[in-house]
């Protein structure tokens, strides 16, 4: 009896040894890439992975979304493989990244930051440019404001004190909105300015709120009755939030929609750099865009990549993402909702370069 429970303990030792086996022969046979970065553009990132993925199985693709400045942080440091930022690298970082080899950043997506809110039984609110940046300074306290009811005359707004929902990361959605509040605040340029962090003055207000990645803030005015804040389009959507109407620089208020955004984008002449010369790009081309129905706080996402690697499968499976992301990942039904795909004559252009 004894024989036999040892022989048994045995042979299960042997299957699960050889079970291990098989798995890191398995691992060991698949090409793994890792990335980290922005959450602007994670969404459609993952939707794009898992589609690739399943096309080529040998390939495993890691993300982690962090932020614009932690994604830039870890390619840096060589943590991973490939970063995404929403903001295009400053030009100090990038000659920091040029003395290990050449980088190459160029855009993979089109998307908006929507500003929403929590205001029970409150639809269809309108803001512009000035009142915006004034009820996130902190100038505008109540939602009915007489800034706030002169633009929306048609609906009942409570006495009840904003709270101002933030993100508390380093982050490119905080770069292309507050780029945009300098641009239709002259007030806002001056006391806050535009950074991927930035010193919330509602904060020391004590109506200020942070909340990690796009999604952080999302959970933040949701869980908050009374609150604002800014995410990515496709977050929004997620959630079901009351979108506000921004007023664009034609004078009429839109909210963003897959129209209101293409036409942002082609009304906009977008002279995006070569790949090697990626940090020349202005962030504000896409913002604050002419036409009737342009949505004003439009803008790139991009992913950053080695122009060589020391492991010449890993740059193989790099370039072919990259070049995937191109051209079947901007197909209508790998573009998840929320975003856009990239002008045909960017993506042809971008192809040829890389």
């Amino acid at each position: 009896m004894k024989k036999l429970f040892v022989l048994t303990t045995l042979a299960l030792i042997a299957v699960v040894f050889a079970g291990c086996i098989q798995t890191q022969k398995t691992q060991l046979n698949k090409v793994i890439i890792v990335g980290s970065g922005a959450t602007f553009p994670q969404p459609q990132l993952e939707k794009w992975i898992d589609v690739y993925t399943k096309q080529n199985p040998k390939v495993q693709i890691e993300y982690t979304g962090k932020g614009s400045g932690g994604g830039q942080n870890d390619f840096k440091q060589g943590l991973v493989d490939f970063a995404c930022s929403d903001p295009p690298l400053s030009e100090s970082l990038w000659n920091e990244l040029k003395k290990r080899g050449q980088p190459l950043q160029f855009p993979i997506i089109v998307g908006a930051v929507v500003v929403i809110y929590n205001l029970p039984g409150v639809e269809n609110l309108k803001l512009d440019g000035k009142t915006l940046a004034k009820i996130f300074i902190g100038e505008i306290e109540y939602w009915d404001n007489p800034a706030i009811k002169q633009l929306n005359s048609e609906i009942n707004l409570p006495h009840e004190k904003i709270l101002v929902v933030h993100r508390s990361d380093s982050s490119g959605t905080t770069k292309i909105f507050t780029t945009y509040l300098s641009l239709v605040s002259d007030e806002w340029a001056e006391k806050v300015g535009a950074g991927k962090t930035v010193d919330w003055p509602v904060d020391k207000l004590g109506r200020g709120v942070g909340g990690k990645g796009n999604q952080g803030v999302a959970t933040a005015v949701k869980q908050n009755l009374y609150s604002i804040g800014y995410v990515e389009l496709s977050y929004a959507l997620k959630e079901n939030f009351p979108m506000i109407a921004l007023k664009n620089k034609a004078g009429n208020f839109v909210t963003a929609n897959e129209e209101t955004i293409k036409f942002a984008v082609s009304r906009v002449s977008v002279n995006i750099p070569p790949p090697r010369e990626g940090y020349k790009e202005d962030l504000k081309a896409l913002l604050y865009a002419s036409g009737e129905k342009s949505y004003p706080i439009v803008a790139f996402s991009h992913i950053v990549i080695w122009e060589k690697y020391e492991n010449e499968a890993k740059e193989k499976t790099i370039k072919d993402f990259a070049k995937w992301i191109l051209t079947e990942g901007q197909k209508s039904e790998n573009i998840v909702q929320g975003y856009v795909g990239l002008p045909e004559d960017v993506t042809s252009k971008l192809i040829a370069e890389i």
